[in-house]
């Protein structure tokens, strides 16, 4: 059995009065390719932010705004995901002055991300989707086993999303990757979570799920945090309707 990465008994979270996280029960192991799945106010970034504060020190975290530094380059950006790796003095001498091998490993980076003619272009002029891939670039320049993603491809075109999505995969060992495309999460991952209301109401491998049942779980109504909520099972997927 492969050694547990993350793992939450009966977790529960509240912004204040308000119910985010409700009785999560979850365990996810080295190795594993993880999708999260679940309709807009979900409890989907709560949930990456909590797996983050258990592993921090393995885990590359891409957060749904970016947290790109807007008047830096692309380069610098990116660079911004190794900084644990240089000193302090090397971190504000490449400000100035590029170190030479920050260059050549972020070249090849912005290369693949098909950034290549913006490595020296300031982010604020970059398309949604250009500055989505410069965040998958400073989390690919982190060096980590572990990839958080949110929504990581959302606003990248389709075919793009597919392949980079695909090369994101590959370079880590493990990921828990929140998207809203249903597709995706089939073609690229071994285990699906679905998060509604703030409550786990799937966790199944892929092979026990279909774009019907995945459709079926966005559209059923669900009464929020209903701890007396009937529990039905289907092919090793489970829903909570009210």
């Amino acid at each position: 059995m492969n050694e547990s990465l993350f793992e939450l008994n009966g977790f529960t979270f509240r912004y204040g009065s308000t119910p985010v996280l409700d009785d999560i029960t979850l365990t996810i192991s080295r190795g594993e390719k993880v999708a999260l799945l679940g309709p807009s106010g979900a409890g989907k970034s709560t949930l990456l932010t909590v797996l983050y504060e258990q592993q921090s020190a393995l885990s590359a975290l891409q957060p749904q705004g970016g947290g790109l530094v807007d008047l830096l380059s692309v380069y610098h950006n990116i660079f911004m995901g190794g900084l644990d790796r240089v000193s302090t003095i090397a971190a504000l001498w490449n400000l100035v002055r590029p170190l030479r091998t920050g260059v050549a490993e972020i070249s090849q980076i912005v290369q693949t991300l098909g950034l290549d003619d913006k490595l020296w272009h300031s982010v604020d002029r970059l398309s949604g989707g250009q500055r989505q891939r410069v965040a998958l670039g400073r989390a690919l320049y982190r060096h980590q086993p572990v990839f958080l993603g949110d929504e990581p491809v959302s606003s990248i075109d389709p075919v793009q999303a597919q392949s980079l999505l695909a090369y994101v995969l590959q370079q880590h060992e493990t990921a828990v990757i929140s998207l809203h495309n249903r597709q995706l999460a089939l073609e690229h991952f071994d285990r699906v979570l679905v998060l509604r209301d703030g409550r786990l109401c799937c966790d199944s491998p892929v092979k026990a799920l279909s774009c019907d049942q995945l459709d079926e779980l966005y559209t059923q109504t669900e009464s929020p945090l209903d701890h007396n909520a009937p529990v039905t099972k289907n092919d090793g997927w489970v829903i909570r309707t009210s």
